[in-house]
């Protein structure tokens, strides 16, 4: 979670001052004029020039920051997720804060607290705000990440604000806050809210459907084709000073990762290859000169259970043509 002392200050008459055509600046075929800034705000996030944008889940997010809409974005992990709204948000240049629902964010952390500051060489009790009032009250968009693990009694306090009309109420403060015309509410999810089926996302809850009601949209972001995600890794590997062959298997790579999807669809599988492991393969082998076995291993296989090894090993040599070392082939582990 962005800390207090880490926000800077943000007028919260900072208002969009231009307009962006989605289809010039996405590069789909998106008819829509999206409001935004001209002026860059600290927190834009930095602009990642290789990302490549979903259609569908582009146009729901762009209709978000356009017309108010409260937007979930759901999907396996690694798929981009976040991501996806942040680099929205930086060709869009609107500020944009994440906020990771993990177990150790409280209802205080979201709303605020008392704390004691000194003032005039004197120690006093002041009301610090929470990243929830500080963000409604100016033109920010808020992301919420792994909304499907977030504490009951976090997630009524978010309910507050979902309905885009709303108003937020802090009651320590007898304060009502009228919501930013500009202030904008995201999240992203493993789940549809309806809790964890695939065995993948321990620690994720069932949502309360009254809240789930309150979301707009509700968007799914499956895994790349081939070819996008093959144009990802590689525009990645582009920023790395080592040149090694690794550029040239990327194909090969993507397929792999490919068939550990399909295994995980057919139940062979528990564990599955997202495009962030993917990626994550081949910076490793950069560094290890170019090894794609001893980075395949440390990288994904050795995050899978060893009784599915054997089952890696015989996708690998599929795909290249060559063994693991010390995997075993298919019969041996399931012997």
């Amino acid at each position: 979670m962005t800390n207090q002392a880490e926000l800077r200050d943000l007028d919260p008459g900072y208002v969009p001052d231009t307009q962006y055509d989605a289809r010039e600046v996405f590069g789909l075929d998106i008819n829509l004029q999206v409001p935004g800034f001209i002026q860059h705000s600290p927190h834009v996030p930095t602009l990642d020039k290789t990302y490549r944008f979903d259609p569908v889940t582009t146009r729901a997010l762009l209709l978000g920051f356009k017309a108010n809409r409260r937007v979930m974005v759901q999907g396996y992990h690694g798929t981009g997720k976040s991501s996806h709204i942040e680099q929205i948000a930086a060709r869009l240049q609107w500020p944009c804060i994440r906020v990771n629902l993990d177990s150790h964010i409280s209802r205080v952390d979201l709303i605020g607290r008392d704390a004691i500051v000194l003032k005039d060489g004197q120690q006093i009790t002041q009301f610090k705000e929470g990243i929830l009032p500080w963000s409604v009250r100016r033109s920010v968009a808020l992301c919420f990440d792994e909304y499907d693990a977030g504490r009951p009694d976090v997630m009524f306090v978010i309910q507050r604000v979902l309905e885009a009309e709303g108003r937020m109420t802090l009651l320590d403060q007898n304060e009502v806050i009228n919501t930013n015309p500009y202030f904008r509410l995201f999240a992203t999810a493993n789940t549809a809210g309806l809790g964890d089926t695939s065995g993948l996302y321990h620690g994720t809850q069932q949502i309360n459907q009254a809240q789930m009601d309150r979301w707009s949209m509700v968007v799914r972001l499956n895994y790349l084709s081939k070819e996008q995600e093959t144009e990802i890794v590689q525009a990645k590997l582009a920023q790395m000073s080592e040149q090694t062959s690794v550029a040239e298997n990327v194909a090969a790579m993507v397929n792999m990762a490919n068939l550990t999807r399909s295994a995980f669809a057919e139940g062979t599988l528990s564990t599955v290859m997202s495009p962030r492991t993917v990626i994550a393969w081949a910076e490793n082998a950069t560094l290890l000169d170019g090894n794609l076995e001893e980075s395949f291993e440390l990288t994904f296989m050795n995050k899978s259970d060893e009784s599915e090894h054997g089952l890696l090993n015989e996708l690998y040599y599929t795909c290249f043509n060559a063994h693991l070392p010390g995997a075993g082939v298919l019969e041996d582990a399931r012997g």
